[in-house]
């Protein structure tokens, strides 16, 4: 995964309360589409017209915010089905941070297996921002997640395992492997310990 550290981005609003990961990424699309392709189908319902060009009126489509990096949502963004596709799709359009006052517990795990970012914060916050990414006049956002604030002076809080990950960008295998060294020697020191359990197994 890429690190994250410090992110400076467009921020783009999405207002929309129980955006389920079908609107995120339809069901259909989650068979035969290689995961590097996702990106293209995210919210393709709304994102695209029936003849297939770009919907004006999608957020994502308008010339401010498109490249956006940083999505503000409404509330229960990624409820639904567990697909992990979801956050690949969100992934592969370029959205490295979302910001809401809640987030479907699967989709939210999943984010950080992914290298998104998901900040939790308290509705009113999360409606301030919501109004200053919507704003013309703001400038981009910056997110750093070593000091965990947003914008300078708002707070998040992230466990402390899952911001090592995102920080060093590592996925729970790789998490593990990093600590191959000691899983060795608490193994050796198991031998020594209780030989009979390990009589049977290759040295």
């Amino acid at each position: 995964m890429d690190k994250f550290a410090v992110l400076t981005a467009v921020a783009a609003p999405f207002p929309r309360d129980n955006v389920d990961t079908d609107s995120i990424i339809r069901i259909e699309r989650c068979t035969g589409t290689p995961k590097e392709a996702l990106g293209r189908y995210a919210f393709e319902m709304v994102r695209y017209l029936p003849d297939g060009a770009d919907n004006p009126d999608f957020v994502l489509n308008q010339p401010r915010y498109r490249g956006a990096q940083i999505l503000v949502c409404g509330e229960f963004f990624g409820t639904g089905s567990s697909r992990e596709m979801a956050v690949w799709a969100l992934a592969g359009m370029g959205i490295r941070c979302l910001i809401a006052p809640s987030f479907g517990q699967i989709f939210y795990g999943n984010c950080f297996q992914n290298g998104v970012l998901p900040i939790t914060l308290p509705p009113a916050t999360a409606a301030a921002l919501m109004r200053q990414a919507s704003d013309p006049a703001a400038g981009p956002f910056s997110v750093d997640l070593e000091r965990q604030t947003v914008n300078g002076d708002i707070g998040f809080e992230i466990g402390a395992r899952r911001r090592k990950m995102l920080l060093e960008g590592l996925d729970e295998i790789a998490l593990t492997l990093a600590m191959d060294a000691k899983i060795a020697d608490y193994q050796a020191a198991d031998r020594e310990r209780r030989p009979w359990i390990h009589f049977f197994r290759n040295p």
